[in-house]
């Protein structure tokens, strides 16, 4: 029997969870301080047992996954190396900084014998929070990255990503340095962006209000991760703030040099600086799920036969429900196919699973 312990049963700990949950020889605790989330997932069905108590989740358990908030996990960890767990138990965890985590990681390794530590960061999300947004299709097609510490062997390693491999994600191995440098700028500095965009026309706003009218649409939707859990963000952008302030510099750089072209009315110049922003962008994967979050997605189990994708997609015209994208996923063993339909607004997503469970597919979100 393998017996995982989550400690943070929410969107990411909580699909882990339905990931793991039911297969053969598997059993999924979850832990929270807070009784009324332990009756919640025990509820939900995401885990098959739950407690409150530190020390009771985490015994036994061959792996154990920290998925508190990045502010909370150097305390956990340090926490968990005061428990007997069990000889050759891996810890990991989800933040999206890995170089503090694997750094406290170490420490505690040279002071103590203790378990295996890699941390962990799925690149999946959604813009919904908690238990109740958890999914067991969160993770596939995503990337995974695995940031060993120095207690990890690339057996250890081997282990945790055999594990990985029922998220359906692509396992990824880097250094916590690395990891933490392009998840700065593709992620973090992108959040800074939007939050200080949205609050200069918040201050535009309070003496024009057409401001706030008119920036619905495109706007709404390059600014959507402005509305990121601020508490959350918050310890994120602490934790790597070594990365973020030269890529803060460097953006002010990239800002001057719009300022120069506008000043010096350097029409070629913007026009260079579109392009060469549309050409690396081209290059971009389309087809892969990416550390920022999705517009509005949900996954539809499919059975073999012909003409099922054109009958979904008629019948999503027929209500007049707008498809941004659709993707035919990978087969599995257990499903014949999945499909992951994505639109722009979370109104069509539920309309279209309303519409599609009529026809008596099986939806996820």
């Amino acid at each position: 029997m393998i017996r995982i312990a989550i400690y943070g049963v929410g969107l990411i700990g909580g699909s882990l969870a339905l990931c793991f949950k039911g297969k053969p020889g598997f059993t999924v605790t979850g832990h929270s301080p807070n009784p009324a989330s332990v009756e919640k997932y025990l509820k939900r069905g995401v885990v098959d047992r739950a407690t409150t108590d530190f020390a009771e989740a985490a015994a036994g358990a061959d792996f154990i996954f920290l998925c508190v908030p990045v502010g909370k996990l150097e305390e956990y960890l340090a926490r968990l190396y005061e428990l007997p767990l069990k000889e050759g138990c891996i810890i990991t965890d989800v933040g999206s900084t890995k170089k503090g985590i694997v750094a406290a990681a170490d420490r505690l390794a040279a002071t103590k014998r203790g378990p295996v530590f890699i941390g962990g960061h799925p690149m999946a999300g959604k813009e919904k929070s908690g238990v109740e947004a958890a999914t067991g299709h969160l993770f596939e097609n995503a990337f995974y990255v695995l940031t060993p510490g120095r207690s990890a062997t690339a057996a250890d390693v081997r282990r945790l990503a055999a594990l990985l491999e029922h998220t359906r994600a692509q396992i990824v191995e880097l250094d916590a340095d690395t990891h933490d440098r392009i998840v700065g700028a593709v992620s973090h500095l992108p959040h800074i962006i939007a939050v200080a965009l949205v609050n200069l026309v918040a201050a535009c706003n309070e003496d024009n209000g057409m401001y706030r009218l008119l920036a619905a649409g495109g706007f709404r939707d390059i600014t959507r991760i402005a509305s990121s859990d601020p508490v959350i963000w918050r310890d994120i952008l602490l934790s790597n703030r070594d990365v973020l302030l030269p890529l803060l510099s460097d953006w002010n750089r990239e800002i001057a040099g719009f300022i120069r072209l506008l000043e010096q009315g350097d029409g070629e110049g913007i026009a260079e600086r579109f392009a060469r922003a549309g050409a690396f962008r081209g290059q971009l994967p389309e087809r892969r799920k990416g550390v920022l979050a999705s517009m509005f997605d949900i996954y539809v189990d499919v059975t073999d036969e012909p003409g099922i994708i054109g009958k979904i997609a008629t019948r999503l015209g027929e209500r007049q429900i707008n498809l941004s994208n659709i993707q035919i996923m990978e087969n599995r063993l257990d499903v014949p196919g999945v499909l992951r339909l994505s639109f722009r607004e979370e109104r069509d997503m539920l309309r279209a699973a309303e519409a599609l469970k009529e026809m008596g597919c099986s939806v996820h979100f």
